[in-house]
This record gives structure tokens, C-alpha cells and sequence, in this order.
């Protein structure tokens, strides 16, 4: 392996749950050179049994190698193999590295620092045999595994995080969807704003250098004694197309017999019960209102408005706690008690609080259990869902792989929520900056059929909010 070109040349060591986590990694690291040990190899070969994501990607990654070693002798994988360009955003295809597999034995000896020999302790005497052999290159360890890189740090190796999958530098600059105007906004237009109804809906023309930062289905809030509540309907140029906003904080517009408690979910109301928009993302702490609104326009569209055939309920199946094992019974029972979130909710939006009326509840509730289902999101694949409401319930635990896989599962007519809280990941190699829920947070942004609110207020209770200020 000699040196290309008169810069510093740089290989790549990754990690296997960077491949597992990513089968296209492969591809990710432009002119850069990539390095696999072993052992990686060993480890792809032993996850690749099951049916959950990681066994998938570790076939698909066992693919990709088998297309690159095929047709390559002995002599081309020791020089290493190239990698295939791949085109970027101006169409022309981007330079690509080599890729290096471990030809050689390991080394004999381990540095003492490294007791025992596991796997991760191999792949490091791995990083620093190639960093004695290669002076002239920069030998860097690529890991999601954090442990794996506090003690290549030790050691004195470059150790880096794959970050080829992060959607933003900092998950603060993920959108709000809410906008708050100046207050000079409506004295620089109140004059000139041209006005209009449509279909009982009250539109406005507005203007201004502000506009091109807007996008679809942003919501504006323009504070004052007469506050001021809208949606971006339409953009072009400096100029845009708002919708008033209905205010369902008012006793006359409850859904399914709730009012909204404040702005923000006023604005999720909105976006929920649009027909034109296909896709909402609600985003909050819990104690927020995500799974109660969400809930709420469901029922309202599904049993009063007659606009969706069911209710589809699912989220990943990943325990708070410790594991209580394998459950016995049907998909749903299964699913039943990752639901309690459901449950609870629609005990408050059925009434189940109030002493009397139990015969209503009790017709209600069967009545509900027809029309909401429960899903796992192991069985997902190859469906395709026509004129459901799909809620997928903590979306901040799905990597942007599954998210695509759910999101490809709706047919015409169907709508998909998801709700989650990004600083509540429980999922190994996630973070706020690579969940899924951010990808499609940020994706989403500027089509005129998908719209995101970030709820900030808890409604819960005045202990659960000192609860989530305190502790």
C-alpha cells in the first residue's frame, strides 16, 4: 500500500457496528481509503442470522463485499480494491478510495495496556500495527462504540465517531415549525394585505424580506392584544400565501371533546386535521400532549369524518428498564404493553374518568378496538397501508433506515404521524443529531404536504412540570 498522491494520505479503520449501523458506509468516505480487519469480517458473519435490522444489514453489507471481491484475485485485494464513485449533488461522480481487508496474521503481542483478547482489543493492536507500518498516513479507527474510543484515545490512536449520518451539527438547529413575527410585522402590512375567502378559510397575501425564510405549513404567531395565528399556504419569491389558523383553544372548536391548552398544540390541531397535509412530525417532552392530539384528530377524521379506515398504531419495542422477556400471545397482545401510552389516552378521550355513563364507555371502547389497531413494527415490511392514520409513537428510537422502510408503507389516502422526544433516545448508536426522527424532521422541511410543531409545554400536571425542571 504506497502512497498516491503528494497529500497525506488517510486510511480508514471501521469499526463493525459502524457497517452494521450503516451498510453503505462502504461508500462514505470519498477519495479516502478504507481498511477492515478480520475480525470485522468474523462478526458480520455471526450477526448475519435473524430478521431484525442488524442481521439485514449485515447481509446487505456481506453482499456489497461479495460484488467487490468477486471477480478480484488474490494480487488486486492485497493492492487494494477500488471502491465505486459515487455522483454528487452536480451529477459528476466524486474521486473514491481503495479498500483494504487484513492480509496478513495479527500481530503477536498486544500492548499491555490491553488486557485479555476481545475482539475490540484486536482491532486496536489492529490501528497500531498499520499506524507503525504506514509513517506517511494518517491511520484513523472509525467506532459508534464510545467505549471503543475512550481507549483508543488512551492509547494515543486517531479515533473518530462515523458521522457520515448525522442530519445536523447540532440538533438546536433543528426547526420549531413555529415562528414568532415581530411586532412591526402587521404595521408594515395590515394596510397593504390583500385578503380573501376560500371554502369558509381566510387567506392573506404578504410580502417582505422575511418571506424567503419561510417554508409550507409553517406556523407564524404574531403576539398583541389581538394575537394574530397563521399558516404559510404558499411561497413565491418575497411574497407568500397565509392561512388564519383556526384556534382550537376556543370552547367552540374542540376535537373529540378536547380543546387545545395552548399555542403550539393549536397549531398541531391544525396540521393534523388538514387533509392536504399527508405527513406531521411533533416533536416535545413528555407530559406535552403528542400521543392525546395526535389521538384526538385520528378519531375525529376516522369515526366522525369517515376520512381514514382505521387507526394503525406502532413504535420500536425498546425497554426503559430491564427486559421482562419474550410475551405470550397474538402480535397485538404483544404489542400491548409497549401501548400504555394509548391506553391512557384513550381513557381521557372516552371519558373513562366519570363514575357514570358505563354502558357508553363500555360500547365506545369496543366500538374503538375495531377501529385502532396495534401493530409491531417487526411486520411493517412489504405493506402498503390505503387510507389508514399511521401513528408511529417514540419515532426518536428508529434509525432514518426505518423511518424510510415505514414512511414507503403508505398507500393513497394515508396519513403518518410521528411523535417522539430526541433528548429520550434509548436505542445503542443513536443520538439526537442521527435519529430518525431528525432526519425526517429536517427532510421534510419545504414540501407543501408535511408539516412540523415542536411542542414546549408540559400539560400534565404542575408536579410532572417541576419533575421536568428539577431532576
Amino acid at each position: 500500500m504506497s502512497r498516491r498522491d503528494s497529500q497525506q494520505r488517510h486510511l480508514f479503520v471501521l469499526d463493525t457496528n459502524v457497517l452494521l449501523h450503516d451498510p453503505t458506509a462502504l461508500y462514505r468516505f470519498k477519495e479516502h481509503d478504507i481498511y477492515l480487519p478480520m475480525v470485522v469480517l468474523e462478526e458480520l458473519d455471526r450477526g448475519k442470522i435473524g430478521l431484525s435490522e442488524v442481521a439485514r444489514n449485515a447481509r446487505q453489507v456481506s453482499r456489497f463485499l461479495d460484488d467487490l471481491v468477486r471477480d478480484a484475485g488474490h494480487d488486486a485485494i492485497v493492492q487494494g480494491l477500488p471502491l465505486p464513485a459515487l455522483g454528487n449533488a452536480t451529477g459528476n461522480a466524486a474521486p473514491a478510495g481503495r479498500l483494504f481487508f487484513q492480509t496478513r496474521a495479527a500481530p503477536a503481542h498486544q500492548p499491555e495496556a490491553l488486557p485479555g483478547s476481545n475482539l475490540d482489543n484486536q482491532i486496536l493492536s489492529t490501528v497500531i500495527a498499520l499506524q507503525q507500518e504506514l509513517t506517511d498516513a494518517a491511520v484513523t479507527l472509525v467506532s459508534k462504540d464510545i467505549n471503543l474510543r475512550i481507549k483508543a484515545t488512551i492509547l494515543g490512536l486517531r479515533v473518530e465517531d462515523y458521522h457520515n449520518d448525522q442530519v445536523l451539527d447540532d440538533v438546536a438547529l433543528l426547526r420549531t415549525g413555529v415562528v414568532e413575527l415581530e411586532p412591526e410585522f402587521w404595521d408594515s402590512h395590515g394596510r397593504e394585505m390583500a385578503s380573501w375567502k376560500e371554502d369558509g378559510r381566510t387567506f392573506y397575501r404578504v410580502s417582505g424580506p422575511q418571506v424567503p425564510g419561510w417554508y409550507p405549513n409553517l406556523c407564524l404567531h404574531l403576539p398583541g392584544e389581538l394575537p394574530f395565528d397563521a399558516l404559510v399556504r404558499q411561497i413565491d419569491g418575497d411574497s407568500a400565501v397565509i392561512q388564519l389558523a383556526t384556534d382550537y383553544q376556543a370552547p367552540g372548536h374542540k376535537v373529540w371533546g378536547i380543546n387545545a391548552r395552548n399555542r403550539e398544540q393549536s397549531f398541531a390541531l391544525n396540521l393534523l386535521l388538514d387533509p392536504e397535509v399527508d405527513f406531521v412530525s411533533l416533536l416535545g417532552n413528555a407530559g406535552t400532549g403528542k400521543t392525546l392530539l395526535t389521538l384526538a384528530a385520528g378519531l375525529q377524521q376516522t369515526l366522525e369524518g369517515g376520512r381514514f379506515r382505521e387507526i394503525i398504531m406502532t413504535r420500536v419495542t425498546v425497554p426503559v428498564g430491564e427486559d421482562i422477556g419474550f410475551l405470550p400471545g397474538t402480535e397485538e397482545e404483544k404489542m400491548t404493553p409497549w401501548m400504555g401510552a394509548l391506553m391512557d389516552n384513550l381513557e381521557v378521550l372516552t371519558g373513562g374518568g366519570e363514575p357514570s355513563g358505563s354502558w357508553a364507555r363500555a360500547a365506545t371502547n369496543d366500538l374503538l378496538g375495531h377501529r385502532i389497531k396495534i401493530r409491531s413494527l417487526n411486520f411493517m415490511r412489504g405493506r402498503t397501508f390505503l387510507s389508514r392514520y399511521l401513528i408511529i409513537d417514540e419515532a426518536q428510537n428508529l434509525t432514518s433506515k426505518q423511518m424510510k422502510t415505514l414512511i414507503t408503507r403508505a398507500g393513497p389516502g394515508t396519513k403518518i404521524v410521528c411523535l417522539g422526544n430526541v433528548a429520550q433516545i434509548d436505542t445503542p448508536y443513536l443520538s439526537e443529531t442521527t435519529s430518525g426522527l431528525t432526519y425526517v424532521v429536517d427532510r421534510f422541511k419545504g414540501w407543501r404536504h408535511g408539516g412540523h410543531v415542536t411542542l414546549a409545554r408540559g400539560e400534565r400536571s404542575r408536579l410532572a412540570d417541576f419533575a421536568t425542571e428539577a431532576l
